[in-house]
């Protein structure tokens, strides 16, 4: 029913149980379900879901101006909201902690330029480390289940780079218990993220609690060698009395969940991906083993590897396939929430009149699987993002060049600060991955993608699957 709407506010869709609206259609596939609205009402329309209204902004043409309008269409308050319920520390409020949002802000430029550079190297010698390990226990062929080996190989590389060593005889047993006690809070992040309280949801809230109790600062000082950006996060923390010890723990937790939440199934669906196509295996292969070639480096576990910011960059055809498994695998919500009454102008005259706490979504799920942009947008083509050998990033969609045509990590205001380190670390991975070993699939069955993370970020496997990997000879 399309009801009391003024002139100007897009259709809208109501769903029969006024609360819930739309929600559990949306739920079961918002991919599908956005389609459907977009064939029968057009490229802007407002969803009633869960008390909710939500615009949607499909033509990927009218994003910028969205993205641009960064003074009416705010975002962080939304995000710190979720974050502080899901995480549990207290929601950034600016009476009771002055300043402490801009100045976590602040922090993220350790995850870019030249203490990028330092971060990454440290990500390449501890993902050296643990491939090294793994080659001591494999003699011949062995075999693992591919998500589970990527989790505990990216769970550690990155745990040790941000927050360091253990230092215990058992150190790597302790990070181990800790990303069991974090895949069992992670699966029920989807629930958390819709509001469902957590004293609904099993052993969640004991999980987070023992989660949190890591965290501590009287754990965390015996970790050695951390990152100067969670240093950084520490620092500002010890500035503010009215954040507890539990508090600061929790912040901390969900910083370790924003760098390995979706960089894990990530990492997977690009190892996943290279497996099943041997052509492109073969070409990731050749370009990481001619880098090597003419910078003289050898390749094989006992031998560290260094690569500048500029040679990572230069592997075109690594980063095309990893692109390509993003644009396949990556389904992320960019939400803003108006502050006023007020009308966003959009091109071609276009209006659309908005209330103050209206929501304005772009979902670019459906930009990465628009067939006039992507052709046969569900085949993985792992040099889709090449031209000539150099990168391409020119796209078209009705004769027109797009300014947005791939995005894994949101946009504008809401852009993921840690984007640049989670490129560089899932290349890293498969580097060392393919300089090290022969990989190839142990079973043939087909991994599809699991909805049940849909607006959220990386959607998971719905199945592990095994693989087997040995020692290049």
């Amino acid at each position: 029913s399309v009801s009391n709407r003024k002139t100007g506010e897009p259709p809208l869709i109501n769903g029969w149980i006024p609360y819930l609206g739309k929600a559990l259609i949306f739920r079961k596939d918002a991919f599908k379900f956005l389609l459907d609205q977009q064939k029968k009402l057009g490229d802007i329309f407002t969803v009633h879901i869960a008390g909710r209204y939500i615009t949607f902004i499909m033509d990927p043409f009218q994003y910028v101006y969205v993205i641009r309008n960064s003074k009416q269409l705010e975002f962080h308050e939304f995000a710190n909201k979720m974050a502080s319920k899901t995480f549990d520390y207290p929601a950034l409020s600016k009476g009771k902690f002055p300043d402490l949002k801009e100045n976590l802000h602040r922090i993220y430029q350790y995850l870019q330029g030249k203490p990028l550079d330092i971060i990454s190297d440290h990500m390449m010698k501890n993902l050296q480390d643990i491939f090294e390990w793994k080659c001591s226990q494999a003699t011949d062929w062995e075999t693992e289940k591919m998500y589970k080996f990527c989790c505990s190989v990216m769970f550690e590389a990155s745990f040790v780079t941000l927050y360091g060593r253990v230092p215990a005889a058992d150190g790597r047993k302790v990070i181990s218990e800790i990303r069991d006690k974090f895949i069992k809070f992670d699966a029920s992040f989807p629930y958390l993220a819709a509001n469902i309280p957590i004293e609904l949801l099993g052993a969640t809230k004991k999980v987070r609690k023992e989660l949190i109790h890591h965290f501590l600062l009287q754990n965390m000082t015996k970790w050695l060698g951390g990152s100067k950006v969670v240093q950084a996060r520490q620092d500002i923390f010890e500035k503010y009395e009215l954040l507890g010890d539990y508090d600061k723990a929790a912040h901390h937790f969900a910083f370790l969940w924003a760098s390995v939440g979706n960089t894990i199934p990530a990492t997977f669906w690009a190892m996943y991906y290279l497996l099943r196509h041997p052509e492109a295996l073969a070409a990731v292969r050749d370009e990481i083993d001619h880098l090597l070639q003419s910078t003289g480096q050898k390749r094989g576990p006992t031998y560290n590897i260094h690569l500048t910011r500029e040679q990572l960059d230069n592997l075109v055809y690594l980063e095309s396939a990893l692109n390509e498994s993003l644009r396949m695998c990556s389904s992320s919500m960019n939400i803003r929430i108006s502050q006023e009454d007020f009308v966003l102008k959009l091109e071609g005259n276009q209006e659309v009149v908005l209330r103050k706490g209206d929501w304005i979504a772009l979902y670019p799920q459906i930009l990465h699987m628009d067939p006039e942009v992507y052709e046969d947008p569900k085949e993985y083509k792992f040099d889709r993002y090449i031209e000539n050998g150099k990168k391409k990033t020119t796209f078209y969609k009705a004769g027109r060049k797009l300014k947005y045509f791939l995005m894994p990590f949101g946009s504008g205001i809401s852009m993921c600060p840690g984007r640049f380190l989670a490129m560089n670390e899932m290349k890293m991975f498969l580097f060392i991955l393919l300089s090290h070993f022969d990989v190839e699939l142990a079973e043939n069955k087909a991994v599809r993608l699991d909805n049940s993370r849909m607006g959220l970020g990386i959607l998971l496997p719905d199945v592990d699957i095994a693989f087997r990997y040995k020692l290049r000879s």
